[in-house]
C-alpha cells in the first residue's frame, strides 16, 4: 500500500511540473529606454510580442547576433526606425 501511494504522488508530481513547463512564454516584461550604438548595428533580425496568452504588454523584440534579445516599446519613434532599419538590412542581404 505504501509503495501504491508512493508511486501515485511521484506521478502526480511529474505530471504538475509538466504542466507548468508546457505554460511558460518567454515574455517582455519591461522596456529598454535605449539602445547604444554598437548594440543596434548588432541587431539582426524582431519580432512582434502581442498581448495576448500571457504575455501583458506590446512590445517589439529585438534579437542580437549572439542570441540575446531587448524588448522594446512599439510606439517609440526610435524603436519604429530600428525596425525599418533591419528590414532593410534584411532585403539588402536576400
Amino acid at each position: 500500500m505504501k509503495f501504491q501511494a508512493l508511486f501515485f504522488l511521484l506521478l502526480l508530481t511529474c505530471l504538475c511540473l509538466s504542466l507548468a513547463q508546457g505554460s511558460y512564454e518567454n515574455c517582455c516584461l519591461k522596456y529598454v529606454t535605449g539602445l547604444k550604438k554598437n548594440t543596434k548595428k548588432n541587431l539582426i533580425n524582431y519580432r512582434i510580442q502581442e498581448t495576448d496568452g500571457g504575455c501583458n504588454i506590446k512590445a517589439i523584440v529585438f534579437t542580437l547576433k549572439k542570441g540575446r534579445t531587448v524588448c522594446a516599446n512599439p510606439h517609440l519613434k526610435w524603436v519604429q526606425d530600428l525596425v525599418a532599419a533591419v528590414e532593410n538590412r534584411q532585403t539588402v542581404a536576400t
